[in-house]
């Protein structure tokens, strides 16, 4: 099943459990999350780190602001970048914008989700659940696929050796 499908069956099944009053404006999710994976993490570690790519296809602005996974006790939203030639990490309180029409990568070395308080490492090949939350499209039930200690992207669809 692709991860379309399965993400349009979550949202349903989470608008199918909305209270009666919310039950009335049907329509999906603004929201698209895809490709969603994370690093294997080595024996032992309390974080972990998760990457997907976020679609808004509304007509307003939205945020990505955190959320929940099984295997972790909390999900932030972080950024990386360089200050001063030092690589800087820092979470982002407000969540991370999302502008109608666009979509915003979390990728290695940028913006990416963070796993705390892990309750076992990431291996490779698992998968794992996680809802992340929206601050106007609300929570969205997304699959991860971790991947190696060292993957630097999603699995492609296809060929593997496909670089940006």
């Amino acid at each position: 099943m692709r991860l379309t499908n399965l993400l349009t069956a979550a949202t349903i099944a989470l608008l199918a459990q909305a209270p009666a009053a919310r039950a009335q404006q049907a329509a999906p999710s603004p929201i698209e999350v895809t490709q969603a994976w994370a690093r294997a993490t080595p024996a032992g570690a309390q974080v972990g780190a998760g990457y997907l790519t976020v679609t808004n296809h509304g007509a307003e602005a939205d945020r990505l602001i955190g959320g929940s996974a099984d295997v972790a006790d909390k999900i932030e939203v972080h950024e990386m970048n360089m200050d001063n030639g030092v690589m800087k990490m820092r979470e982002l309180p407000d969540g991370l914008a999302v502008k109608p029409g666009e979509s915003v990568e979390l990728k290695p070395g940028g913006y990416h989700l963070m796993l705390t308080g892990l309750k076992g490492g990431l291996k490779e090949g698992e998968h794992f659940r996680a809802q992340l939350e929206f601050a106007k499209a609300g929570k969205a039930e997304v699959e991860f696929v971790v991947q190696g200690v060292g993957a630097a992207m999603a699995p492609a669809t296809g060929d593997m050796h496909h670089h940006h």
